[in-house]
C-alpha cells in the first residue's frame, strides 16, 4: 500500500508536470502561426512599438493586436509604456530557452549604446559589453549630463563590474560608422533618433528614483540582453 505522504508528493509532482506541459503546449500553439513567428524573430534582439511592428509586417492594427494578445497570453512577450511618449508602448520578447528565433543583426564593427544623458544605462551597458565581447564598444547621449550618476557607480560596485566612468559625451562626438551597431537603451533617445538606431532596449531610467532596486533592475536587464547579444554577434 502506498504511504499517504508519498501519494501526496506524487500527485503534486504530477500536477506540476501537467501545468508545465500545458504552458509549453500553449507556447508551441502560439508559435504555430507564421505572423506570430515573424513577430518573435523581429523581437529577437530588441524591442519594437506596435506601430513599428505593424509597418514591418504590413498588417492592420486589429490583426496585430490579436497576435500580440496570443503571444502575451502564452508568456512569450510583454508590453510596457514608453517613458517618453506615454501614448506609445513597446513590446519585448521574454527570456525563454525553449524558443529559438532568428537574430535581427549578425555583425558589427563597433557597438554604441545610447541613452539621453549618457550617465547611467548606456555607460553600464558599455562596461557590461566590454566584459562580454571583444567587439569594441562606446556609449553616448542625445543630451549628455555633466557627470555619471552616483547610483550607476554604486551599482557597478555592488555587482563587481569593472567600471571606469567616462565623462558623458554627445552622440555627435561618437563618429558613427555605417558598420557600427547603435543600440538605444532609453525610450526618449530611441524616439528622438527616429530610426537612426538599429536596436532598441526599452529599459526604465533608474536615475529619477535613485534607489538601489531601480538601478539593480536596470543592471540585470542590461546584463541579460548584453550576454544574449554578445554570444551571437560577430565582428564585421
Amino acid at each position: 500500500m502506498t504511504a499517504p505522504c508519498c501519494s501526496v508528493k506524487i500527485e503534486a509532482m504530477n500536477d506540476e508536470q501537467t501545468a508545465a506541459g500545458e504552458a509549453r503546449a500553449a507556447k508551441h500553439a502560439a508559435l504555430a502561426d507564421v505572423v506570430r513567428l515573424h513577430i518573435v524573430d523581429l523581437l529577437g534582439d530588441g524591442d519594437l512599438s506596435p506601430g513599428e511592428l505593424r509597418t514591418t509586417l504590413g498588417i492592420s492594427s486589429n490583426l496585430l493586436a490579436h497576435h500580440l494578445n496570443v503571444l502575451e497570453a502564452a508568456g512569450l512577450v510583454a508590453r510596457s509604456r514608453s517613458e517618453a511618449d506615454r501614448r506609445r508602448s513597446y513590446v519585448r520578447l521574454l527570456p525563454d530557452p525553449t524558443v529559438t528565433r532568428a537574430p535581427t543583426v549578425s555583425a558589427a564593427e563597433r557597438v554604441v549604446f545610447v541613452c539621453t544623458a549618457n550617465s547611467a544605462r548606456s555607460q553600464l551597458a558599455a562596461a557590461l559589453w566590454q566584459q562580454a565581447s571583444s567587439i569594441p564598444v562606446a556609449s553616448a547621449g542625445t543630451h549628455p549630463a555633466s557627470a555619471v550618476a552616483a547610483g550607476a557607480i554604486a551599482t557597478a560596485r555592488r555587482h563587481r563590474l569593472a567600471f571606469t566612468p567616462a565623462t558623458p559625451s554627445a552622440l555627435t562626438a561618437a563618429a558613427l560608422d555605417p558598420r557600427d551597431l547603435v543600440i538605444t537603451v532609453c525610450d526618449s533617445a530611441h524616439e528622438e533618433l527616429a530610426g537612426a538606431d538599429q536596436l532598441h532596449w526599452s529599459i526604465p531610467d533608474p536615475v529619477p528614483s535613485g534607489s538601489d532596486e531601480a538601478f539593480d533592475a536596470a543592471f540585470e536587464d542590461l546584463a541579460h540582453r548584453v550576454d544574449d547579444l554578445a554570444h551571437r554577434l560577430q565582428s564585421a
